[in-house]
């Protein structure tokens, strides 16, 4: 899964600009993913769904316009892990994560000094509607005229990297993103994401793409429910179902 995110302050152009690109990734046959950073309370104290959240670790809702899961997450990668899998994954807000690179969208230029972590890799929002070029080497792109092209960068350039910090690599995965950015290194770099999955299961010559805890449910499920049997012993286990 491919991931970029659209930050900046309040008024910047963060929506309306990720709202146009998702529209073209969208038209391009992508399977689109959009996670938004809020600061209102989604159940406020009193309500139906409060009282059920300090029971439940899930509270599955649903509504007459839309759907919805409330959860608390231990963290930023339990968070993400509720995402089905999709082609990108568009955030709106997140400034403080360090591990996918970023569309800044800014008001003016001081916007994008405060927000570049080293992750930027385009500027857009409010500043594009009066000024062109670039900021500190950052192509300014007008995601309300010109959305294809922010989407050209974002098919080239997003990704998003475990946030685990194994330091395998020899780095922090902070670290590694801002290679990543500069050109200096590929996805490939990171251990994690270059080691062989140990689950491979295959329909009609298709990989079923799993997340890790799914991978190594599937291999505890199967080697416990083969470990009775004689003549099992641990190895490579392949299974054939016609």
């Amino acid at each position: 899964m491919k991931a970029v995110a659209f930050v900046g302050y309040k008024k910047s152009g963060k929506t309306a600009s990720l709202q146009r690109v998702a529209k073209v990734l969208k038209e391009r046959g992508y399977k689109i993913g959009i996670a938004k950073s809020m600061h209102a309370d989604l159940d406020k104290e009193g309500s139906d769904t409060w009282k059920f959240r300090q029971i439940a670790d899930y509270v599955l809702v649903k509504a007459q316009d839309t759907d919805a899961l409330l959860f608390k997450a231990d963290d930023i990668n339990a968070f993400f892990s509720v995402m089905p899998e999709v082609d990108f994954l568009l955030l709106e807000g997140f400034k403080s994560i360090k591990h996918v690179p970023k569309i800044i969208c800014a008001r003016d230029e001081s916007d994008v000094k405060e927000l570049n972590d080293g992750l930027a890799i385009a500027v857009s929002g409010i500043i594009a509607n009066e000024k062109m070029g670039n900021i500190d080497g950052l192509p300014i792109i007008n995601a309300f005229e010109e959305p294809e092209k922010l989407a050209d960068l974002i098919e080239k350039k997003a990704f998003m990297l475990p946030n685990i910090d194994c330091h395998m690599c020899g780095f922090t995965c902070y670290e590694m993103a801002k290679f990543i950015v500069k050109g200096e290194k590929t996805l490939n770099d990171c251990k994690v994401i270059s080691s062989k999955p140990k689950v491979v299961v295959k329909i009609d010559g298709k990989t079923l793409p799993m997340k890790d805890w799914v991978q190594e449910m599937v291999e505890k499920t199967i080697r416990g429910l083969l470990s009775s049997m004689k003549g099992y012993r641990d190895g490579k286990i392949e299974i054939k179902i016609e």
